[in-house]
């Protein structure tokens, strides 16, 4: 009797879902992931901007089979007393049931309040004090000092989660700040905000271009992987997020899980992290920067750093 020629594929799945961490260990040990990358290797990423026509801004970003899409909409406010001149950005995420059985209805979850705040420290601009990364003046939010600005409110949706969502929702992010498009606003005697949708203020300017690299740690067998998907984040210890800017320097450093910081591991993410904030695939991502239009769109192929 022969035998059946789908039974191998079979075992291999039920493998994996037995003993996920042997299945993964397996595949480590040759130095290749499950998914066919090397270990140091980020998956192709697709910037799309202008992906929604009632936002004031958007951009849908994908990388792997990650797929995130921001919209940004802008409210007048009034400025604080002792910013007068300053607007508002007040970023979201959202992880609902729609993108992975991981999420479940009902309030966001900690993840979704880990990245909001993470993408929050990185983008809020403190002019008093001048401890933040200073990617984006506020000021330039001003319709008049002391009476009115701009709130921009961002929500970054994953319509579909496989891993690495900081990375993919920072880009989104960004990329909708790029497409961001504001009425000509005044305000009247009479105090009320009049906006000129026919007449456009100039684009915002960013002065930095962060980047976040993700990367999760395994202890059995020691190993740093680059770009993990939600396979490997849920087989994983420890998550370690670095976010340069394109000079190198240092804006922001989040680990989650484990416990103390190996110094060689963590040098070893800086390296790979500067590599992919300095490599080819972030000119692409510069002409984006630099060349705004509305549905334009990059593709950045995967590479190993």
């Amino acid at each position: 009797m022969n035998a059946d020629p789908v039974a191998p594929s079979f075992s291999f799945e039920i493998f994996e879902r037995i003993k996920p961490d042997e299945y993964f260990r397996r595949f480590i040990e040759e130095n290749v992931r499950p998914d066919g990358r090397s270990l140091h290797a980020f998956r192709p990423t697709s910037i799309r901007q202008g992906a929604i026509s009632t936002a004031n801004g958007s951009a849908m970003v994908r990388i792997g089979g990650t797929t995130v899409i921001c919209g940004i909409k802008a409210e007048v406010a009034e400025p604080r007393i002792d910013r007068p001149k300053d607007g508002y950005l007040v970023p979201n995420v959202e992880l609902a049931p729609i993108c992975s059985a991981n999420f479940r209805p009902g309030p966001p979850s900690e993840q979704a309040q880990i990245n909001a705040e993470t993408i929050n420290h990185v983008m809020e601009t403190d002019t008093v004090h001048q401890y933040r990364c200073q990617i984006l003046d506020l000021s330039e939010l001003c319709i008049e000092e002391g009476k009115a600005v701009w709130t921009l409110y961002a929500d970054i949706v994953c319509i579909n989660y496989d891993g690495n969502i900081l990375d993919a929702s920072l880009l989104a992010l960004i990329c909708a700040l790029k497409d961001l498009s504001l009425p000509k606003a005044t305000v009247l005697p009479s105090s009320i905000v009049q906006a000129d949708s026919s007449e456009k203020t100039r684009p915002l300017q960013l002065h930095r271009l962060p980047v976040s690299s993700t990367f999760c740690v395994f202890s059995n067998p020691k190993v740093t992987l680059s770009d993990p998907n939600d396979s490997e984040e849920s087989l994983s210890k420890e998550i370690v997020s670095i976010i340069l800017d394109t000079e190198g320097t240092i804006l922001y450093v989040h680990k989650s899980g484990g416990s103390v910081c190996d110094p060689e591991m963590m040098k070893d993410c800086f390296t790979k992290a500067r590599a992919r904030a300095n490599i080819g695939w972030n000119y692409h991502v510069i002409y984006l920067w630099h060349e705004t239009a509305a549905n334009h769109k990059v593709t950045i192929e995967g590479h190993d750093t």
